[in-house]
């Protein structure tokens, strides 16, 4: 069962959090790319949290869609100007299943969010889902860190990735089973500290590229972030887009095959 952490204060505090990535900076190029890729839509994001990504892309024209485990995160979005409008079904973004499934021109997954599924298997099943939700010649994207292990040196597995008087954290990997724990530590005026940590499964954009062939989806194009800077052996993460084939057919019997077995289970 995908887990569901983002319940309760961590709901409540998600976006305070996370006041940085909400700002125009770090949103205006996420919704500009989706919106460019998802055409006339309509559009279904996994994982629609608060709608940080899905309320301004909303407000592009497009008829937005969200699948969403946690109820909590959810009424945070409902309590927002607009969201409202926005028909989200709770539950899990591996198996549960968006009315109009089959006619989505676009299914996307933002800020490293496929990570929280923590099996393969999860992870592929995704894949396989947003296939079904996909119309012909609409397309996957997602977006994700690239593990930063290059930066540990050997007996090393815990890496820092924010130290700031506002915020500290911390990454822990298990590289046995491709498994690491984020840890966040906010300081609070009164002397306390907020604590949250959320446990991750990582993988290279090569295993993506062979879940979304097993999905029936082929890659269309990778770049470095939103702006579309070159992906490159140096890219801290991947922006990928995968399309759904108009023509199925064209596809190896294969591929094919294996793809449809996924898409059944």
């Amino acid at each position: 069962m995908p887990q569901n952490v983002f319940v309760g204060r961590a709901a409540e505090l998600y976006d305070a959090a996370e006041l940085l990535n909400s700002q125009p900076a770090a949103v205006d190029p996420a919704v500009s790319f989706l919106a460019e890729v998802a055409g006339d839509g309509p559009v279904l994001e996994f994982a629609i949290g608060t709608g940080r990504i899905a309320l301004p892309l909303c407000k592009s024209g497009l008829a937005v869609h969200g699948i969403e485990i946690s109820a909590d995160m959810v009424a945070q979005l409902k309590r927002k100007p607009g969201g409202e409008a926005i028909p989200v079904v709770i539950g899990d973004m591996a198996t549960s299943h968006a009315p109009g499934a089959g006619g989505f021109s676009l299914v996307y997954l933002v800020y490293n969010t496929i990570s929280n599924l923590l099996e393969q298997s999860e992870q592929v099943a995704c894949f396989a889902n947003a296939a079904t939700h996909l119309r012909p010649g609409g397309v996957f994207v997602i977006e994700l860190e690239i593990p930063q292990v290059r930066r540990m040196p050997p007996g090393q597995s815990n890496l820092a990735h924010d130290i700031s008087p506002h915020h500290l954290g911390f990454d822990s990997y298990d590289f046995a089973n491709q498994r690491l724990v984020s840890h966040h530590y906010w300081p609070q005026p009164d002397g306390q500290m907020t604590t949250f940590e959320s446990h991750h499964r990582y993988a290279w954009p090569a295993e993506f590229d062979l879940m979304a062939q097993l999905a029936g989806l082929r890659l269309r194009e990778r770049w470095g972030d939103w702006s579309r800077a070159q992906f490159t052996g140096e890219s801290i993460q991947h922006v990928s887009v995968w399309d759904k084939p108009v023509d199925p057919e064209r596809e190896s019997p294969r591929v094919a095959s294996v793809a449809s077995e996924v898409r059944q289970r």
